[in-house]
């Protein structure tokens, strides 16, 4: 019987555990977006999970949301997570990069003054977003014309093929969390009238031109994607959460993708469990949940079937030697909360790990 601690076959990767690291925005690369010296500790020191993801990582110059987000649209781009990538190889860790435009949840004042692009003009509401010149309500995004968004699929692709380039075992899509890909995927931003609104096979095209022009640089087995129908995150909101995710997963099984992350707002919700269930129904391949898990109720839904493998974001920001911990069943490390985005290495990579 499957359990947390037994390995697992994603894509053309071999997992040695069932633990994985999530996504985890921490806006440590400076405004080149250019890995740095912390960031190859950070990730490194977290070389026993499952599988590292990296946090979102910008797919062209002009999508940054963050102030410090990683990149990966140049050569020294590459080089520098290059040297991330050695150093988690070299501890024996496997690292798939997250790539990912912001769409609407972008500012003008972050993007050399280009307006953000959406499926739709519609900003995100009542909420603000830090710049260079404070918090600002976020803008009016300008609705991609339908002749442009092959420029946008390239940069997913061009994306992918850097990765490689870098040493990465593969991508993931962020479809998820309200950013570009997103905004198309929910009614509740996506109004378009063309090829890419309306339906959900319309809405979900975007999502699968970028997965298929991935699967044609690097395979299928090196392609994974994250979507969150029920999270309302960035203002978001779906009119028919399971229809989408039983076309999404159905397509993605056609294509035979390495993973499929389903990020919950909190996986116990009776309508979180209710997606998670219609996307093991539907999606033919290794499923990843991702949504508050513990040790225990992660164990639980490996276990049980309901998932391949749990997704953890905050026990990892604070526990690098988190498998090690979860294993001995040893207390974890909290989170200091006022060092999470930016600054130095402190509240970042010096998080101290069990005694040996």
């Amino acid at each position: 019987m499957p359990t947390l601690f037994t390995p697992l076959q994603v894509g053309e990767l071999l997992l040695p555990n069932r633990i994985v690291m999530a996504p985890l925005t921490r806006v440590r690369a400076g405004s080149t977006h250019i890995p740095n010296n912390m960031m190859v500790d950070y990730y490194s020191q977290r070389a026993s999970s499952g599988l590292i993801m990296t946090e979102c990582t910008m797919v062209d110059a002009h999508a940054c949301a963050f102030m410090g987000e990683g990149g990966i649209y140049s050569p020294a781009h590459v080089a520098g997570w290059k040297r991330v990538t050695d150093a988690v190889h070299a501890k024996g860790g496997r690292i798939f990069m997250q790539i990912w435009h912001p769409g609407r949840a972008a500012h003008s004042l972050l993007n050399d003054g280009e307006q953000p692009v959406s499926s739709s003009a519609k900003a995100i509401r009542n909420e603000t977003t830090h710049t260079p010149q404070g918090a600002k309500p976020y803008e009016i995004p300008r609705a991609l014309r339908t002749d442009e968004i092959p420029r946008y699929v390239e940069m997913f692709r061009s994306a992918t093929q850097q990765a490689q380039q870098a040493g990465f075992d593969g991508v993931q899509i962020h479809g998820a969390h309200g950013y570009l890909i997103d905004n198309f995927l929910r009614d509740g931003v996506n109004a378009r009238t063309d090829a890419y609104g309306g339906s959900v096979p319309n809405r979900a095209r975007f999502l699968l031109e970028v997965t298929d022009a991935a699967i044609n640089v690097w395979g299928a087995g090196r392609v994974a994607v994250r979507i969150s129908p029920l999270v309302p995150f960035n203002d978001m909101v779906e009119s028919q959460p399971e229809a989408l995710v039983t076309y999404v997963a159905q397509e993605l099984t056609r294509r035979g993708i390495a993973f499929l992350e389903i990020r919950h707002e909190n996986h116990a919700l009776p309508n979180e469990q209710a997606i998670l269930h219609i996307a093991r129904r539907h999606f033919q391949g290794v499923l990843m949940s991702n949504g508050s898990y513990t040790r225990e109720s992660g164990e639980g839904t490996v276990v049980g079937g309901a998932a391949d493998a749990i997704v953890y974001g905050r026990p990892y920001i604070a526990n690098p030697d988190l498998v090690e911990r979860f294993a001995k069943q040893a207390p974890l490390n909290e989170v200091n909360y006022d060092r999470l985005y930016g600054g130095g290495p402190d509240g970042y990579s010096d998080y101290p790990v069990l005694a040996r």
